[in-house]
């Protein structure tokens, strides 16, 4: 071979190497973009992902301080119903003594306006006398302090005296009624 040929032959070698490298380093630059798209489309679902939880939580949140303040306002009167209830009972009491002259008279008068007026408060309110009298008794309503035997005219788990009245707001016990019940 000449050295005409020998060299047109190294510059083809050269070349082909040339586009040999060109290429490699082609597709390795797509590879690296391919990749650096791949990495941001997993960071781009990531960020979804976390915004998304995060925006449920949000809403979970909001609820439950929705249902959180609802319940504050239904039960805003359970502390100041709680302290009153002893002042009914002591009404209550005035009202039971039995009077012979019109100064007793006039005095148990005012006693029942008072007692009626703070009954027609609380009832604005939603507190309410749990009945007790006659019925059956459910723990959940009444405290049990005595029994007694069951008999023909009462049957056994039936409340039978009341010695303390009960009260609820609402849907909850204030105070269990004190009662006796037939066993």
């Amino acid at each position: 071979m000449s050295k005409k040929e020998e060299t047109n032959e190294e510059i083809q070698e050269e070349q082909s190497e040339q586009v040999d490298e060109s290429v490699v380093s082609e597709t390795a630059e797509t590879n690296i973009e391919k990749s650096e798209l791949e990495i941001a489309q997993e960071e781009r679902s990531e960020m979804e992902d976390k915004f998304l939880r995060a925006r449920a939580e949000i809403a979970n949140m909001s609820n439950r301080f929705k249902n959180e303040r609802e319940l504050l306002v239904r039960y805003r009167s359970q502390d100041l119903g709680k302290k009153l209830l002893p002042s009914i009972d002591n009404l209550e009491r005035a009202m039971a003594i039995e009077v012979d002259d019109e100064q007793g008279a006039s005095l148990k008068k005012g006693i029942s306006m008072v007692l009626e007026s703070v009954q027609a408060a609380l009832k604005e309110e939603g507190i309410e006398e749990i009945p007790a009298m006659g019925e059956a008794f459910d723990p959940n309503l009444h405290q049990a302090v005595q029994t007694i035997p069951a008999t023909d005219e009462t049957p056994a788990d039936t409340i039978v005296e009341v010695l303390q009245k009960g009260y609820k707001l609402h849907d909850r016990v204030l105070r269990a009624s004190m009662v006796v019940v037939a066993q």
